[in-house]
């Protein structure tokens, strides 16, 4: 088969992200490293991400093994020829799928290992350039985050590619994408606990240290006298970096293959019409992600500014290139390979310009979900401004407002993604027959052409916090600190951005892998001669699907619970230690003793690999249960119900907690102030109430909720391999 030349940008342009990320790597490690003091602090910081990551990932990587083998034999022994989707089946497909689901479980791993090593080496940099200039520190973090963001969505991109042209794609596209299934399995299956794990990690160890440090002891955030202080920063690699590097690896392959998968229904169509290059339909979202990696490369160098600009402003004006390039990728590539001679969509336009405007909405999407979250979780707009004014009158009242605003995200975060799936399927119906789905899917993609340049803000985050914490740890200048500290405001609010992007793309990539099942479950009919059993709607008055939808909106409450409960766990194992050692060496308030912050980092560390265990088994395990006992559309409901769930309470979770996290900073940035004009800062009850709110919206927005993105994903693809299963 000779495929469209365009298709060629896969690899080139997984290729080019590689070496620039080398590139990236090189600049950023080639910076000052500070004093002596500070290069101490990072090497501990290394020790113990690495300590953390090699445990984690040992206990993943045999959790990973025993679900390839179980998959492989369920598949081998459930999908027979008379329920089969291919022409392979059985043993064979069950190797297949085993093998995919380790290949996609290890780059999973590699991509989290990748997201922490960076920020771990970048973080001192940054605290070094912070001592002479915001620009440069800007610079050195944005660019530490940029090689996690490259190397994370090449690796996906080439993964997804490899493993594709592997299994046959190039010779029968129309069934590599339902070989290949089990790749995003597995990378969903490594994200989840992943996710799990860091998070449990990085928030237990800040709600201890923040506890006993600031609140009981009275002493700065990331002060060396607090024990807790090194497991926190090392928290914010593993956790926010390792962890949302996983996630992200996640998101693209299995939305890539979700949205090939419903390419082979548009490739039949072209067949049929003789249509040239109909595998082109199916190699669209690799290539669509090609351009969005190019043009993240050159968005990266307008990330400049000068020394008295907001940060975020820098930030900023690098995303809209992104965005902005990535428009002209995404209408170079519709233009080429959905070439439909003969044929033309409604008022007798070309379909691909209805395809394109598709597109066109989820890049729109993501431009406005950054915006949202700025709105609700940055210092500069009313929701966190009252939850700073409420803190006046105690922790109660933060709370409460705290609450209020999380859940008050849900309505513009859900009129915005009923807006984006309502046009984006209006436009796929203007360009072809029953192309409504196929437009989703097209969104989706255009949506996540911005994933690098969004992964690259997220790690932004705790490399500018870890940079914070090395300046006060190591008693750097004055202005040092002072430039971390503007930094890592803007640091919480790039990574409450990409948590709204990650949930929106989930939404739309939850819409697109609920197809994809749909299509696959029907395929599965028609190979059986049963066309009378086809989906094609979900009743939800059906007794079954009803029960398994309720029970889809349990899991997302029940599993937020028992993660939220295990950073609260861990959290009492880390508070009682610090308060020991504060008690039993009382040296460590004068500095004539030095803590022991390899016992908390032990601590911690054991304690986050023993609790991600339930609720990732809880999550694995409920998607089979069902399938098993009320059968396939069944799962259509679960699948349906759950991810709505699953993404309004992701939106409270991850904004509620941005919003409180950046109200503690904006009055400990001295924005708050009594009738007087007195400032209200550090040391006040106010601030002490805020602490108190921030504490409480830690797990969730770091912990519980980054999870739900997983979640909600993994739903899917777990459905969507093992749906032959279900099949009754």
């Amino acid at each position: 088969m000779e495929l469209h030349p365009i298709v060629w940008v896969i690899p080139v342009a997984g290729i080019a992200a590689i070496a620039f990320a080398l590139y990236l790597a090189w600049d950023v490690l080639r910076a000052d490293t500070g004093t002596p003091a500070m290069q101490e602090i990072a090497g501990t910081i290394f020790e113990g991400a690495v300590a953390f990551i090699r445990r984690q990932y040992r206990t993943i990587g045999l959790l990973a093994l025993g679900g390839a083998v179980l998959i492989g034999l369920v598949i081998a022994v459930v999908e027979g020829k008379d329920v089969a989707d291919t022409s392979i089946f059985g043993p064979e497909l069950g190797i297949r799928t085993g093998i995919a689901f380790l290949v996609g479980a290890a780059c999973s791993m590699a991509s989290g290992i990748i997201g922490m090593f960076i920020s771990v080496k970048a973080n001192l940099r940054t605290a070094a350039a912070a001592r002479f200039s915001l620009v440069r520190a800007v610079q050195i973090a944005m660019r530490g985050g940029a090689v996690s963001g490259f190397l994370v969505v090449a690796l996906s991109l080439l993964g997804v590619w490899s493993i594709f042209a592997l299994y046959g794609g190039f010779t029968h596209p129309e069934q590599a994408p339902f070989l290949i299934v089990g790749f995003g399995f597995g990378a969903s299956f490594v994200a989840l606990f992943a996710q799990l794990g860091g998070g449990i990690y990085t928030k237990a160890a800040d709600v201890g240290a923040d506890l006993v440090g600031k609140v009981e002891a009275g002493i700065p955030e990331d002060d060396p006298r607090n024990a807790g202080v090194v497991a926190d920063l090392v928290g914010d690699n593993v956790g926010d970096c390792a962890g949302r590097g996983a996630d992200l690896f996640e998101s693209t392959a299995a939305e890539n293959i979700g949205a090939m998968i419903l390419g082979v229904a548009v490739w039949r169509l072209a067949t049929a019409a003789g249509w040239p290059h109909p595998e082109a339909w199916i190699f669209f979202p690799l290539v669509v992600r090609g351009f969005g990696l190019l043009a993240t490369i050159v968005a990266i160098f307008f990330v400049r500014g000068h020394e008295e600009e907001d940060p975020m402003n820098m930030l900023n004006r690098g995303y809209w290139v992104t965005t902005i390039l990535s428009v002209g990728g995404l209408a170079l590539t519709t233009s080429l390979m959905m070439n439909t001679p003969g044929t033309v969509g409604a008022n007798g336009i070309a379909p691909w310009v209805w395809f394109f405007g598709a597109g066109v909405v989820g890049l729109a999407t993501s431009v406005a979900f950054v915006y949202i979250t700025q709105y609700y979780t940055a210092g500069a707009w009313r929701p966190v401004k009252e939850i700073a004014e409420a803190s006046r009158t105690g922790p109660a009242t933060n709370i409460i407002s705290g609450v209020a605003v999380g859940f008050e995200t849900t309505a513009v975060t859900a009129i915005t993604i009923a807006i984006a799936l309502f046009a984006s399927h209006w436009l796929g119906e203007q360009a072809l027959p029953h192309g409504g789905i196929f437009g989703t899917a097209v969104a989706t993609m255009g949506m996540l052409m911005t994933t690098a340049f969004i992964l690259a803000m997220d790690t932004f985050g705790p490399i500018t916090d870890n940079a914070g914490g090395i300046a006060q740890f190591s008693h750097a200048e004055g202005k040092a600190r002072e430039i971390t500290d503007r930094l890592d405001a803007v640091g919480n609010t790039t990574k409450a951005l990409t948590k709204g992007y990650a949930i929106a793309s989930a939404s739309l990539a939850a819409f697109l892998l609920f197809s994809a099942y749909i299509d696959k479950i029907n395929l599965i009919q028609t190979n059986r001669n049963r066309p009378d059993l086809m989906i094609t709607s979900v009743n939800l008055a059906d007794v079954n699907v009803f029960i398994a939808a309720l029970i889809g909106a349990m899991l997302v409450y029940f599993f937020s619970s028992l993660a939220i409960r295990a950073v609260g766990k861990a959290a009492q194992a880390i508070i009682v230690e610090v308060r020991r050692q504060f008690r039993e060496m009382p040296g460590i308030m004068d500095y004539t003793q030095r803590p022991d912050y390899a016992r908390v980092v032990d601590i911690t560390t054991r304690s986050a690999l023993r609790q991600m265990i339930l609720p990732g088994a809880v999550a694995v395990a409920t998607p089979i249960v069902v399938g098993l006992l009320l059968r396939q559309e069944a799962v259509a409901g679960l699948l349906m119900v759950g991810t709505i769930a699953g993404v309004l309470l992701a939106t409270v979770l991850n904004n509620g907690g941005g919003a409180w996290d950046n109200a503690k900073k904006f009055i400990e940035a001295g924005h708050l102030t009594d009738p007087d004009g007195n400032v209200i800062g550090k040391g006040t009850d106010a601030h002490a109430a805020a602490v108190v709110g921030d504490t409480v919206g830690d797990p969730f927005k770091d912990t519980a909720g980054p999870s739900l993105h997983v979640l909600v994903k993994l739903l899917a693809t777990i459905s969507l391999v093992l749906a032959p299963l279900f099949v009754r």
